[in-house]
């Protein structure tokens, strides 16, 4: 704030430098004006002195005098002649000087000069005029910034460092002004968004722990039974055929338990990770492809990859336009992972009263083996060594498009691979 008001201070000290510099060189040429049609006079006067009548000067060779009018002194005694040719002396432009000759009176001269339209005086006024509207307009801008964006901004510049802390509590104040209210209020609900993941998030930690901690004691006992029939048929208990293939059957049924509850903390492990919400809408298909090609135009442009985007009906979809676009992604980004970095097309069709979108990549297209499990979650395919990545974009975008009461599936081709979204 202290460099702001510097700031301030050097542009009024600039402001009244301009204004006194502008005013001492029009101040300068006012003089030079008025100096320059007495110059002219003067010469001219000395040069009837010296002999020349005033009517032989000539008076081409000035800029300002214009005419000479004279008085002989035998008119001069008429005092209606005198208040005529005098008279005119009091109303400007005329300067009136005694004629000599051969160093007696002879009369008087009166020499008419040309002023400027324009006088300095007024674009003085007028340059001092613009000169402190301008400084009035910065300065009254510099104020609004200060009290507007600088003081609101310098008392929550501390406010992501506390949500990147952790520090959730307590409510964003909110401001007047309009739009960095609206940035207040987009702060405020990412804060309250935060704490909610946040709460979200112990909840579900806390029911992972209390059902890890209970399916861990609901396989201690299938486990015992598990040791105990697996001793007895190692120290040869079991004397009879009947009772070994007893023995191993329980094994096989124990076992048969720990496995459903396996697959119990594998699934709800699942649903941890995928805690996944769609707001269930409706948007334009116009609005999302618009979106895609914001995104993916230029990137593709900087990569070298030829974009293509069919035609489509603007037809309305059902679903979450964030989450549609985020299956996209998705898929855009394999496409540029796994393509060969040539073509990627974007096409739209209809089937079955539904719409599909169909994102292409040229390249070599997934083994079939592979291709029968790249929707499971945490799978990665062999086409995936030395590439990033957690195994979880296509499963994310299968579960995204279900919860959209829609579907997703792929297809291979011989010069590359298709993914096909399906909104109802």
């Amino acid at each position: 704030m202290r460099k702001y008001n510097r700031i301030l201070a050097v542009f009024v000290c600039l402001y009244l430098f301009l204004a006194l510099g502008t005013g001492m060189v029009l101040y300068r040429m006012q003089g030079e004006k008025d100096r320059a049609f007495r110059v002219e006079i003067n010469r001219i006067y000395q040069e009837i002195l010296g002999g020349t009548h005033p009517d032989k000067v000539d008076l081409s060779r000035y800029r300002d005098v214009y005419r000479i009018d004279t008085l002989p002194l035998e008119e001069a005694e008429s005092r209606e002649k005198a208040d005529v040719f005098f008279g005119d002396e009091n109303e400007g432009n005329v300067v009136v000087k005694p004629w000599f000759a051969d160093s007696s009176l002879k009369g008087y001269l009166r020499f008419s000069y040309r002023e400027e339209n324009i006088s300095l005086g007024g674009v003085m006024v007028t340059v001092q005029a613009a000169l402190a509207f301008m400084a009035m307009t910065v300065i009254g801008i510099l104020i609004y910034l200060k009290y507007r964006v600088i003081k609101p901004f310098n008392r929550v510049r501390e406010l992501p460092y506390e949500l990147a802390k952790g520090h959730l509590k307590g409510e964003v104040k909110q401001e007047k002004n309009r739009y960095f209210g609206d940035f207040l209020w987009g702060i405020g609900q990412l804060k309250d968004t935060l704490e909610v993941t946040k709460k979200r998030g112990l909840e579900l930690e806390r029911e992972k722990k209390k059902m890890l901690l209970s399916l861990s004691h609901d396989m201690k006992t299938p486990l015992g039974t598990i040791k105990l029939y697996g001793k007895a048929l190692e120290q040869g208990i079991y004397d009879t055929e009947e009772k070994k293939r007893h023995a191993a059957h329980q094994i096989g049924v124990k076992a048969e338990e720990i496995e459903g509850y396996v697959a119990e903390i594998v699934r709800n492990s699942k649903e941890d990770i995928l805690d996944i919400r769609v707001k269930m809408g409706e948007f334009y298909l116009e609005e999302l492809v618009k979106r895609v090609a914001d995104t993916y135009v230029e990137k593709c442009a900087v990569r070298m990859v030829e974009l293509v985007i069919g035609k489509y009906e603007n037809r309305i979809l059902r679903g979450d336009l964030d989450r549609a676009l985020e299956v996209v992604d998705n898929v855009m980004e394999n496409a540029f992972k796994y393509g060969d970095g040539r073509r990627i097309e974007i096409s739209f069709f209809e089937e079955d009263y539904c719409q599909l979108i169909r994102v292409f990549n040229t390249g070599e297209a997934v083994s079939e083996n592979d291709f029968n499990h790249i929707f499971e979650s945490f799978f990665r395919g062999t086409n995936s060594i030395g590439q990033q990545g957690s195994g979880l974009g296509l499963y994310i975008c299968r579960e995204i498009m279900r919860k959209m009461d829609g579907e997703v599936f792929a297809e291979r081709e011989v010069d590359g691979m298709g993914i096909v979204m399906v909104f109802r």
